[in-house]
């Protein structure tokens, strides 16, 4: 799903996140540098004994701003649980700062002289540790490390922002396209007409379906969320129409488990895409059974879809061009809308092809439409 692709290497270096190392080696380098005044001292400090109390600022300073950023703001800030983060926090700085202090003393125990000639100080108390380098110092490592930890968040949302409107108005002049394409309309109009004469009640039946379907269509579908029963009996409305126009030896299926959560909302349109694809590139052979089988499914609040169609071989190339609004619109809408919160899998050879969602849902956050007369 992912549009990037690194080399194992790459991704290795990029998960384990190698690439904070020299950042923190940096960091560190330039605060010795502000602190000594000068980076010719500080380059020569850290070439020497010095070099253990630089590794304890560097990887205890480096485990509290991790626990910070990874465990206390996702915990406690993110969801507005203030006074447990400040408390949290304090104690991780404390301790971190007291765990910085062992180097001092590591320091001094392998080079053979005291603190007080080192340091010029007889021991660390709590004053000096938490007046002096240790505690600022981690200070100074927190303050940076939540700046740039915000700031990168506050873009990222920003620019999701953008994208969604963005995407809103692509997404509603494709709908339009959809909702008026002359070739669906006539032809179901068309199969309706033929069945009021043929058969009056399977007419009248189909044609309640039609007008339920535009309905939705004009003044239903143009929500983020709309409930997910609406959109399953949408989808059911659509897959009987379609019927009308298929010839007999095309075998539909739907597959649907009853919904134990009524609240639950979904996008929509992004189930109907799959489902029109496969009407539209469904093998067409007149000398043998054509099928498409729809199967829905929801275990929790993790919905399991999948549709799958006969593909005939001469047309196995085009099976993955998908009308309406399009594969990759379908992709780029739940990379925006459900980011980190779906599967797709797609499958296609020359005899079927198949799309598997796994979507996690929410309760419907929208106000419910109001209802309209058609």
């Amino acid at each position: 799903m992912n549009a990037a692709y690194h080399t194992p290497g790459q991704h290795w270096f990029i998960r384990y996140k190698l690439y904070h190392i020299p950042f923190w080696l940096i960091y560190h380098f330039c605060w010795w540098a502000t602190t000594l005044g000068s980076p010719a001292k500080a380059a020569s400090s850290i070439f020497s004994i010095y070099v253990i109390k630089f590794l304890f600022y560097v990887v205890f300073q480096a485990l509290g701003v991790y626990f910070n950023l990874y465990f206390l703001i996702p915990r406690y800030l993110e969801k507005s649980r203030f006074v447990e983060y400040i408390t949290y926090l304090v104690l991780t700085i404390l301790i971190t700062a007291a765990c910085i202090v062992p180097g001092y003393y590591l320091t001094s125990i392998l080079s053979g002289r005291s603190l007080k000639e080192l340091y010029g100080v007889d021991s660390f108390n709590l004053y000096y540790l938490y007046t002096g380098s240790p505690l600022s110092g981690t200070v100074a490592s927190m303050t940076l490390a939540m700046s740039i930890k915000l700031t990168k968040n506050w873009l990222q949302t920003r620019q999701r922002h953008q994208q969604l409107e963005k995407e809103k108005l692509e997404t509603e002049l494709n709908f339009l396209k959809y909702q008026f394409n002359p070739h669906f309309l006539f032809n179901t109009i068309n199969s309706i007409f033929f069945l009021i004469h043929k058969n009056p009640d399977m007419a009248s039946a189909s044609l309640a379906k039609f007008s339920e379907l535009l309905r939705y269509q004009l003044y239903e579908c143009n929500d983020r969320q709309i409930l997910l029963s609406r959109e399953i009996a949408y989808l059911e409305n659509s897959i009987e129409l379609e019927k009308l126009r298929q010839n007999p030896n095309m075998e539909v299926s739907l597959q649907a488990d009853p919904l134990p959560f009524e609240d639950l909302g979904i996008a929509p349109f992004i189930l109907m895409t799959f489902v029109e694809n496969a009407f539209k590139h469904v093998s067409k052979e007149t000398d043998k059974l054509n099928w498409i089988r729809i199967k829905l499914r929801l275990d929790g609040r993790q919905l399991d879809f999948s549709v799958s169609n006969s593909t005939a071989p001469s047309a196995f190339t085009e099976v993955v061009h998908y009308g309406g609004i399009g594969l990759k619109n379908v992709q780029r809408r739940l990379d925006l809308i459900y980011p980190g919160q779906y599967d797709l899998d797609i499958q296609n050879n020359n005899a079927s092809f198949e799309v598997r969602l796994r979507l996690r849902l929410s309760e419907l956050i929208m106000p419910l439409p109001i209802s309209k007369t058609a």
